[in-house]
């Protein structure tokens, strides 16, 4: 029996959407929204199982549970596990927002990874990267085959996006494609963007097995927020 699918994600903001119907489904059912109550063979703990739903929540403030919590806390454990690495990746890296957030769209994109894609396109783009590298990134081609010339696009841009096409695709990176983010960026920056690509990697692949928000197979767009004129620092 097919399950109702889920509504067409809102991502307004950087949300995804918000679910409230238990019963909407991708290949599994999404979880409650509010931690259950009683104890179960896949709930042995249900205040250890409250306090991971309250950290998790905590960490998406204001915004209600997105559909990949959803999901995750179907394992509680890995659930927590996952909000505490991925909050590290997000709020305690010295990164710059608009190379993470470029880095994490263009795996995005190399994987077919929808919901990735449309979330972080929007945090790149209010980051300050142009809609044209944006668009440019969902061609999927090297950098190496850029004929005309892609505003934003500058070597800074073409070394991250040649790293994480590296990590991603091939999976052993030249040393030609590493030195070149050494002009750029310090050791822990580094650390920080090779742990970003390595990380979305997983994260899109979680994504598209399960089709989390029902993304897969659709066409993947550059969001109407980004702004053409705001260039890259």
């Amino acid at each position: 029996m097919k399950l109702p699918a889920a509504p067409t994600p809102n991502f307004e903001d950087s949300t995804i959407v918000v679910i409230n119907d238990s019963s909407l489904s991708m290949r599994l059912p999404y979880v409650p929204a509010e931690p259950p109550a009683a104890t179960s063979p896949t709930n042995p703990d249900p205040a250890a199982t409250a306090a991971i739903y309250a950290r998790i929540a905590e960490q998406r403030q204001p915004r209600p549970l997105i559909p990949l919590d959803r999901v995750l806390l179907h394992s509680p454990p890995v659930a927590d596990g996952w909000n505490s690495f991925f909050g590290a990746i997000r709020s305690q890296t010295i990164l710059d927002a608009a190379t993470l957030e470029l880095a994490i769209s263009r795996v995005g994109a190399l994987t077919d990874a929808g919901f990735e894609w449309r979330a972080h396109a929007l945090l790149a783009a209010k980051a300050g990267v142009r809609r044209e590298v944006l668009e440019w990134c969902l061609k999927k081609v090297p950098v190496e085959e850029v004929i005309e010339e892609v505003e934003g696009l500058g070597e800074r841009e073409k070394a991250v996006i040649r790293y994480a096409d590296a990590m991603t695709k091939g999976i052993k990176v030249p040393d030609d494609v590493f030195d070149g983010l050494k002009p750029f960026f310090g050791e822990r920056e580094i650390v920080e963007l090779t742990t970003a690509v390595a990380a979305y990697n997983c994260v899109s692949r979680f994504l598209v097995a399960l089709d989390v928000g029902e993304m897969n197979g659709k066409e993947m767009e550059v969001p109407p927020e980004a702004n053409p004129d705001r260039a890259l620092s």
